[in-house]
């Protein structure tokens, strides 16, 4: 038997939001170690010294704001978006990672970079999050069962990370590997360890595939993917990989932890693509949650999400639903 994402809207009750409150036993101690460390320059520091508990209230410092914004929609409310996900280590309902990925170790962390690359590497959270200065992005967010927020997401080009390890030419595919950990997470029977995920070498390096290490200008919240992620916002959401501890470049099309369950329902492009359906439901409209309301608007899909003019030429004279 195997597990494919359900196609239901579960809003969560009010008392399953997670609250900004949950973290005021760190606030105290939070300030007095931001205010001392910003004296000296080492703010940027603290998110990758502090431990698990308290890195979801460190605020990240410095960020730019990029020409990557979203003006035709409301951003989503910082509640919604970090207690409705997609993270099915932690529970199949969409409540259900806020709920349990408490539980998810973060710290220390570190990222395997190897494969068909010049450099191969190690890196430990603090160099990665270091590697370049940290821009907001407010991005478009489609997920497979059609609903869409819109959230400021904070990193970097992956393409900078990139271009440290230096691929070699025989590198055209990068491959994502998810955290795995049976002590804490509950991943559903028929879902292989690790979650693996999947990128062509020119989509890795288009501009808008961000590393990611925050939203709503704070360290991603554990339920969101922490420590670091990326976001692949022109594809639905399963594509943008969570909770990564290794980076593989690789000759050939990787494996995919969907595309691999169900090849006819989750391609290994998945682009966000309203002419072509699940076969289980329609893509040519979305659900926008972005407010509380019971009643969220829908609209019409966007092709590419919205982000034709970045990356259509990638995809010039391919069959698009052959390569869904």
């Amino acid at each position: 038997m195997m597990l494919y994402p359900k196609n239901r809207v579960k809003e969560p009750p009010a008392s399953e939001i997670t609250p900004k409150e949950t973290y005021q036993a760190f606030e105290l101690n939070r300030r007095q170690l931001v205010g001392g460390l910003a004296a000296t320059g080492a703010v940027a520091g603290l998110a990758a010294a502090m431990p698990k508990q308290a890195r979801a209230e460190v605020k990240l410092q410095n960020l730019v704001t990029t020409q990557y914004t979203v003006p035709d929609r409301a951003t989503t409310p910082e509640g919604k978006a970090k207690s409705y996900n997609n993270f099915y280590e932690f529970g199949e309902e969409k409540d259900d990672p806020a709920r349990n990925a408490h539980t998810l170790v973060t710290y220390p962390w570190n990222v395997k970079v190897e494969g068909l690359v010049a450099k191969p590497r190690t890196f430990e959270f603090g160099e990665l999050f270091h590697l370049q200065p940290m821009q907001q992005r407010v991005y478009r967010f489609r997920c497979v069962e059609a609903w869409s927020m819109v959230i400021p997401w904070d990193g970097f080009p992956l393409s900078e990370l990139i271009k440290v390890v230096e691929p070699l030419p025989t590198a055209k595919f990068v491959q994502f590997l998810s955290l795995e950990n049976s002590k804490e997470e509950i991943l559903p029977f028929g879902i292989p360890w690790p979650y693996s995920e999947g990128l062509r070498m020119d989509e890795a390096m288009n501009p808008l595939t961000l590393l990611t290490f925050g939203s709503y200008g704070e360290t991603l919240a554990n339920q969101q993917g922490a420590p670091v992620r990326v976001i692949v916002p022109w594809k639905y959401g399963f594509k943008s990989a969570k909770s990564i501890v290794k980076i593989r470049f690789v000759k050939h099309m990787p494996p995919t932890t969907w595309n691999e369950l169900a090849p006819n329902e989750y391609g290994f492009y998945a682009n966000v693509n309203p002419y072509v359906d699940h076969p289980r439901w329609s893509q040519a409209h979305e659900r926008l949650l972005n407010s509380y309301s019971l009643f969220p608007q829908v609209v019409p899909t966007l092709m590419y999400n919205g982000y034709s003019d970045q990356v259509a030429s990638m995809y010039a004279g391919m069959d698009l639903r052959k390569n869904y």
